[in-house]
């Protein structure tokens, strides 16, 4: 694959810096520039696509994208807007930007619009990826072994999430689970936010009523302070009680028909892509709505 090279310009030091090293997990050369005035100077670094922020101090994101299309009328341009901001986008894409995202902005989103802004600058025609083509790899999850316990599996998110947490400009939406690995690095399980919502849950609620109180309602007014108090006694007890430990499993080489296929069928919002005996990643719904609005944007 080409390693598409980056310009990220933006004026916030933890935004630029935050942002780079998530793309460059995802496989892009990243050049970092804090105003307008640095970006026109990195252009000579011959960038693939520029990501550009609308509010900086200086020459803002409309005169820095004036020169640029001037100077280089066919480099894609992306746009951060502030949310909300519909004239600022419309202001942005009449001066030629290729497309814009309203901050705070989810990153497989932008990752999504980089690769987009690529392919059209290049005219490279969209070619159907496989399953192993949208994944997300296995080492971008938060992972934890398979004797740990549900505190541990929410301080090693929070360790992962933390360098995210330093701007609120930056969504990273896609990975709140945690992987549950084995001994051997296999897959073990997934610990997702619903599987947690569910082992908070008393008991009695999830289980057979006597056939004579079928018509049984539990009463909600007492339940203040039960919520805390289910987490603390939940939060010490091993991952494997409650993660999910059945995970779809799909093929690498399955096409995207056959991915979202088996997702409606099963059903499942997400699935262990497997290469031989080796799990490689995991797909999501995210990834196939992103190739879905990726086939209608190029048509």
């Amino acid at each position: 694959m080409v390693k598409i090279k980056v310009l990220m310009v933006d004026d916030e030091e933890r935004f630029r810096t935050t942002t780079a090293k998530i793309l460059a997990r995802k496989g892009y050369e990243t050049i970092l520039a804090g105003s307008g005035e640095e970006a026109l100077e990195q252009l000579d670094a011959k960038p693939d696509v520029v990501i550009l922020d609308v509010k900086m101090g200086g020459l803002d994101g409309h005169e820095t994208l004036k020169i640029i299309k001037k100077r280089m009328p066919d480099l894609p341009v992306i746009m951060l807007t502030g949310h909300g901001d519909m004239p600022g986008a419309k202001k942005a894409l009449d001066t030629g930007a290729f497309d814009y995202l309203a901050k705070p902005c989810d990153v497989d989103l932008l990752s999504t619009k980089i690769q987009d802004a690529y392919d059209y600058a290049t005219k490279a025609p969209y070619v159907e990826k496989l399953a192993k083509g949208i994944m997300i790899p296995l080492d971008e999850y938060t992972q934890i072994p398979l004797d740990s316990t549900v505190r541990d599996a929410i301080k090693a998110l929070e360790k992962s999430m933390r360098h995210l947490m330093a701007t609120d400009r930056l969504m990273d939406t896609g990975h709140r689970s945690v992987v549950v690995t084995k001994h051997d690095g296999s897959v073990a399980g997934i610990l997702s936010p619903l599987d947690l919502v569910d082992a908070i849950r008393p008991g009695y609620l999830s289980a057979p009523k006597p056939s004579m109180a079928d018509s049984l309602q539990y009463s909600t007014m007492f339940w203040q302070g039960l919520f805390t108090s289910r987490v603390k006694e939940i939060m010490n007890n091993p991952v494997r009680d409650i993660m999910s430990d059945i995970i779809p499993v799909i093929d690498a080489d399955a096409n995207l028909m056959e991915v979202a296929n088996t997702m409606i069928t099963l059903p499942a919002r997400r699935m262990l892509v497997r290469a031989g005996k080796e799990d490689v990643g995991i797909v999501r719904e995210q990834e196939v709505f992103y190739e879905i609005a990726k086939i209608i944007s190029s048509s």
